[in-house]
């Protein structure tokens, strides 16, 4: 035995699961398979589920249809309770599209790294992938990887390998449909799991006409994390903006030269607006959950240079060019905006 449970979501799934059932029992499967009925019609919960119960599958039911992800939630639980000793739970769609061959090789390799999330990745460059997933699969996956940094070949693979330790973290893990799986990516960065990936067979029945996931759509869930950051750099630019204008006017008011209250208004005001920043980027935009103290050196590193450029390059705009400091500060900002997300996604947080 494995010491993995195979973990199959089914919503009026057809006699492929049967099949599947029974050819992974031909492979030598031993372990113990899990399936969720999310509220199927009731002659499929008379025939297919309980012919995969006489098979020795066991079989949890939703009274009605919640959705994928409240569906993996739910498997996740009992696997947990019921299973208490296994390494973890290899996901596969109901569909027959996971081969037997690829759902053991993904046990095999969390067996090998069961502190990894593991994805059986399709080649999606192949001639008898649809279209509409082909597409969509590529605009999620390069939407992953510019906003969030999670570089993954196949964003919606259900073949993963998933430890039994990252299931209890998914248990809090928002989302109840296709966009569960997205968060589950997303969410490794916070939880520190890493991601392995392997190429399974590419198998579509009916050019995927049954699927149910809107690429496009659920791929806009993506842009949270940035949309959030967004909005935090708003309330720390507002505040740091109001407190340089304040500060400027308070030390030209004693008659210093710009050269010199740029610089010390630009520190000023960072101090109080980065402090404030990065307890709302920790806390809210990039959910860290490790030690403060490191997360924090390098935000202080990160504020620091930024102080840098900032006051520098207002300063030579404002001397040499002319104009008011406040606007130029503006401009700067702005692009020195879209440089702090990337660091602070990929180094800081």
């Amino acid at each position: 035995m494995r010491n993995v449970c195979l973990l199959i979501p089914a919503l009026n799934p057809e006699d492929k699961l049967i099949e599947l059932i029974k050819d992974m029992k031909a492979e030598g499967w031993d372990d113990p398979i899990l399936l969720v009925d999310d509220g199927s019609k009731e002659e499929i919960k008379n025939t297919i589920f309980k012919e995969a119960e006489e098979l020795g599958a066991y079989v949890v039911h939703h009274a009605i249809n919640m959705g994928k992800g409240r569906a993996l939630k739910t498997g996740f639980n009992e696997a947990l309770v019921r299973f208490p000793n296994i390494i973890g739970v290899v996901t596969a769609d109901a569909d027959g599209q996971h081969l037997p061959k690829d759902i053991a090789k993904c046990a095999d390799i969390l067996i090998s790294k069961p502190d990894k999330l593991i994805l059986g990745c399709r080649d999606f460059d192949k001639s008898n992938v649809p279209a509409k997933s082909q597409i969509g699969n590529k605009f999620t996956r390069t939407c992953m990887k510019l906003v969030c940094g999670i570089k993954v070949t196949d964003t919606q693979t259900g073949l993963r390998g998933i430890p039994a330790g990252y299931m209890k973290d998914l248990l809090k893990v928002v989302g109840e449909k296709f966009e569960y799986e997205t968060n589950m990516l997303l969410d490794t960065r916070i939880y520190d799991i890493g991601i392995e990936e392997y190429e399974i067979e590419t198998v579509y029945f009916e050019q995927n006409r049954k699927s149910n996931y809107k690429p496009f759509k659920d791929s806009l869930k993506i842009f949270v994390v940035f949309f959030k950051f967004c909005f935090s750099s708003l309330i720390g630019c507002a505040t740091d903006i109001a407190l340089f204008t304040v500060f400027n006017i308070l030390l030209k008011g004693t008659g210093m030269d710009k050269v010199y209250s740029i610089p010390i208004a630009t520190a000023m005001a960072r101090v109080i607006s980065a402090a404030l920043n990065y307890l709302i980027n920790k806390k809210v935009v990039f959910q860290h959950k490790n030690a403060r103290k490191h997360s924090a050196f390098k935000y202080a590193v990160l504020c620091v240079v930024q102080l840098l450029c900032s006051a520098g390059l207002v300063t030579l705009l404002s001397t040499g060019l002319g104009g008011v400091e406040t606007i130029w500060k503006i401009i700067v900002d702005c692009l020195l905006f879209f440089a702090s997300f990337q660091i602070q996604r990929r180094f800081v947080f």
